[in-house]
């Protein structure tokens, strides 16, 4: 967290809850360019969890990661906070989300809290803040 943010605290239970919802939505992903499978759950401020997976494309651009995925259903959804990311891989090692992802996340919650996780990690920790240091926000247009 960025010094001027207290550090969310959260159980052990809660982290490992939405990383099995991550792991779950990474088993949906379309990946058969990459063959790698990403899930996110995203938190949001009342604790409703939306998940997201990678789709990707043949136009490798148009692919989308999970991360945005997941945003995007929570956007639809009507929710704007957010509290924490868990994010899933079939990789064996924990994967960060791409700058991309860290600038759309940063949008509604530069702090995030991130979890993420590999199929055989532990659990590896982090925020938005320190993935993404001065980030361009939205207080920057004013």
């Amino acid at each position: 967290m960025s010094a001027s943010s207290p550090v969310p605290q959260f159980s052990k239970d809660e982290i490992e809850d939405w990383l099995r919802v991550a792991h779950a939505a990474a088993q949906l992903a379309y990946s058969p360019y990459s063959n790698v499978r990403v899930g996110a759950a995203l938190v949001g401020a009342d604790g409703q969890v939306y998940s997201g997976c990678n789709v990707e494309n043949a136009s490798y651009g148009l692919t989308i990661c999970a991360e945005r995925s997941a945003i995007t259903r929570a956007i639809v959804s009507g929710e704007r906070r957010f509290r924490a990311i868990a994010i899933a891989t079939d990789r064996p090692h924990a994967l960060f989300p791409c700058g991309a992802c860290r600038q759309v996340l940063a949008e509604f919650a530069p702090d995030l809290p991130v979890f993420t996780q590999g199929r055989a990690s532990e659990i590896a920790r982090s925020t938005l803040a320190e993935l993404l240091p001065k980030a361009f926000l939205p207080k920057d247009l004013r």
